[in-house]
């Protein structure tokens, strides 16, 4: 339940990133030994890969943003589907565990409802490194005595594609290339975290990553994963529509430039001081036309909370969505709450309006979540998001950390 109230003002705290944490989990599985995690943040996905470790015979304990993963017994080579269904990124133990353990049966993956994510690019990789791939009653079952280097070319870009692919290629024998490969901070933090346990691997980053294999890893030892640029990127938004000056301690603003220099083209305003990025925001903003595209471009993760923004700025902007084909959901939950908003395809033409009203709305999934908070902060009267879930799936105590700079804002396990 949130209850708008005008500007939000103070210091909020990044937490580490999602999108780099889930990988570097699975990463525990190629190498034996206790490996330490900094700046796990404490999120329903990352409970989630937790269990799912637990569940291959991994002892895995989360506290305090620190995650201790003991790989030295692995005795379970499937991902259940009970577990994968909930989450994507439960697809990234199946390269581990061929390139480790020359096996796997992972089911194919679930997560968010917000378009076709296929893994073919995964197992066109797999099976060009030598591993037998077969499909059965929903599970992919892959097998490799030991995987070889291949040249492999991503028809497009790839973010769990390229972290699968660069983890196989880890403990390959011989020199992998991937080419066209996604070049996102996440991608950059995983290729970093396995040079750390022994890894040998140049380009991350950029669209050629040579991977030569060795023959064994070392465990990751006391690794800082990086800040979530989208958490950082959301309470920008929430900086924005509020009219707020929020100071963002510990975020990376050069993971950030697209999104950064479209929020400053609509009149934020930012500023580097010594406690971290000062976002603030004293009049209407001006609505801009924006179009997702793959890092370094406007990022996915970022076009509904950008939605919200635009929905209460001066004039009309054009949104374009070219990643997922069914991301739009949010949209029918905005116009309850008053949003001017046109949908024709992959584009969403957002007429700026005076004010925002509160509203029962539904989250659809993890972003979708994010942008109905970032609406009902600024809408006059109390909204109540039903179907929190999605966003605890991404996003650390969210409603304790905008609570500390004035946000009207509580949780509730009962129906209102």
């Amino acid at each position: 339940m949130i209850k708008g109230n005008g500007p939000l003002k103070g210091e909020i705290e990044i937490s580490g990133a999602k999108n780099a944490a889930l990988p570097i989990m699975t990463a525990s599985l190629l190498a034996s030994g206790e490996h330490t995690i900094e700046g796990v943040p404490g999120l329903r996905d990352v409970r989630t890969m937790g269990r799912l470790l637990s569940n291959m015979g991994l002892k895995v304990a989360i506290e305090n943003n620190l995650a201790r993963i003991d790989s030295l017994s692995v005795t379970n080579f499937e991902a259940p589907y009970e577990l994968v269904k909930t989450m994507r990124a439960s697809v990234l133990v199946l390269c581990p565990l061929v390139a480790r353990f020359g096996r796997a049966r992972v089911s194919l993956p679930g997560g968010c409802a917000i378009g076709e994510r296929p893994i073919n690019l995964h197992l066109m990789g797999l099976e060009k490194m030598g591993a037998k791939i077969e499909l059965e009653s929903g599970y992919v079952i892959a097998k490799a005595d030991r995987l070889r280097g291949a040249s492999i070319y991503f028809d497009t870009p790839t973010v769990t594609g390229t972290e699968n692919l660069m983890m196989a290629a880890a403990l390959a024998k011989g020199t992998t290339i991937l080419e066209n490969a996604a070049g996102e901070p996440e991608v950059i933090d995983l290729a970093n975290c396995l040079i750390s346990m022994g890894a040998r691997i140049t380009g991350a980053g950029e669209r050629v990553i040579v991977i030569q294999g060795v023959d064994e890893l070392r465990p990751a030892e006391n690794y800082r994963i990086i800040p979530d640029r989208i958490e950082a990127g959301t309470f920008m938004t929430i900086a924005g529509i509020t009219g707020g000056d929020l100071t963002l301690i510990g975020c990376r603003p050069d993971h950030m430039d697209a999104l950064m220099m479209k929020l400053k083209d609509c009149g934020l305003v930012f500023e580097q001081t010594g406690k971290g990025l000062r976002v603030s925001s004293s009049q209407r903003l001006i609505a801009k036309d924006i179009k997702t595209m793959p890092y370094p471009g406007f990022p996915t993760d970022m076009q509904a909370q950008f939605m919200s923004l635009m929905s209460t700025a001066e004039g009309t902007g054009v949104i374009t969505e070219t990643i997922f084909e069914n991301r739009f959901m949010h949209v029918a939950e905005l116009r309850r709450m008053g949003a001017d908003i046109h949908i024709e395809g992959g584009t969403a033409t957002v007429k700026g309006v005076e004010r925002l009203k509160g509203a029962h709305i539904m989250a659809t999934d993890l972003r979708a979540s994010a942008s109905l908070v970032v609406a009902a902060l600024a809408a006059d009267g109390e909204s109540t998001i039903h179907r929190i879930y999605h966003l605890d799936r991404g996003y650390e105590m969210m409603d304790e950390k905008l609570r500390k700079v004035g946000a009207l804002i509580e949780r509730s396990s009962e129906e209102t």
